[in-house]
């Protein structure tokens, strides 16, 4: 493994607070995906009722829904889940307990930075290389399942004089959506399998009981040249599936389609973006595309 032996001077949030143009390191050229559009078109993404794979409906209508996830599967492997059952009130608590953790004072947020050469707990990009290109963002992961791989000392409880600033205590939001997006998971490996003319837990049966869940929390500062980084550089996930919360208004999120195309991803306040990972190819390269 690399050693994080490369450092910047400032971080992204140091930059932007002080205003000043962006650093070598963070200015993206071409990218191994294709060079990037600072403002591709909108395209309109398959949207799925998930509703209709978890409670009893019309045969119909759950066929007319399984042909569009195939579909979606098939081509972007990337989709909206609506109908999802979790409220639209509570969503916006888990966007606003991430928004009140960045908003905390630095030497707040480094009580949970993460250590050299781990993924986990708040910090940046894990520097390998002084060629590397970084994300204009600061980012907070944590482990969520199994339960007994969580590393509470990194999820965030604020201290006493924070308790205003972080309305509802951050560990049981985040267990709670935890719990909601694995279930929603559940749901979707079947009525993916079911799409795709497959043993219904082919799926879950790949991942297993205690498959590995993280929740990561992305930060997007302002910059004084948008036009010259990226809040997270071009890349593939590297999970079997990965559920996005966007914020409610701003876009931002883009989507590789037809192999040299990027497209926006329009904003629906309370829907779900699901996208395939890595791990769902490499096993099931002939059926679904990331």
């Amino acid at each position: 493994m690399a050693a994080e032996a490369v450092s910047v001077s400032k971080s992204v949030e140091q930059v932007s607070v002080a205003g000043d143009e962006p650093p070598s390191e963070y200015i993206v050229k071409d990218s191994f995906l294709g060079s990037v559009h600072p403002s591709p078109p909108l395209s309109p993404f398959p949207i799925i009722d998930i509703s209709l794979f978890s409670s009893p409906s019309p045969a119909e209508e759950v066929n007319k829904e399984l042909e569009k996830l195939k579909s979606a599967l098939s081509s972007s492997g990337c989709f909206q889940a609506i109908g999802h059952g979790i409220s639209s009130s509570f969503l916006d608590k888990v966007r606003d307990v991430a928004k009140q953790f960045f908003a905390l004072p630095e030497n707040e947020k480094q009580k949970y930075g993460r250590a050299v050469n781990e993924s986990e707990g708040y910090g940046s990009d894990r520097i390998v290389s002084d060629k590397q290109v970084l994300d204009w963002s600061s980012r907070l992961t944590v482990t969520v399942f199994p339960e007994d791989k969580r590393r509470l000392n990194l999820w965030p409880e604020s201290p006493n004089e924070f308790r205003l600033l972080l309305r509802g205590p951050f560990r049981y939001i985040i267990e709670e959506f935890a719990s909601q997006i694995k279930v929603l998971t559940s749901i979707l490996y079947k009525a993916m399998a079911r799409s795709l003319n497959l043993e219904e837990n082919s799926f879950s049966n790949q991942f297993g009981d205690r498959a590995s869940m993280k929740a990561r929390f992305n930060f997007y500062p302002t910059c004084s040249r948008p036009d010259l980084v990226l809040g997270v550089k071009p890349h593939t996930d590297r999970s079997g599936i990965t559920v996005l919360l966007q914020d409610r208004e701003v876009e931002g999120l883009q989507v590789l389609v037809d192999d040299d195309k990027w497209v926006k991803v329009p904003v629906i306040p309370h829907a779900l973006v699901v996208n395939l990972g890595d791990q769902m190819q490499v096993h099931n390269r002939s059926l679904v595309k990331l």
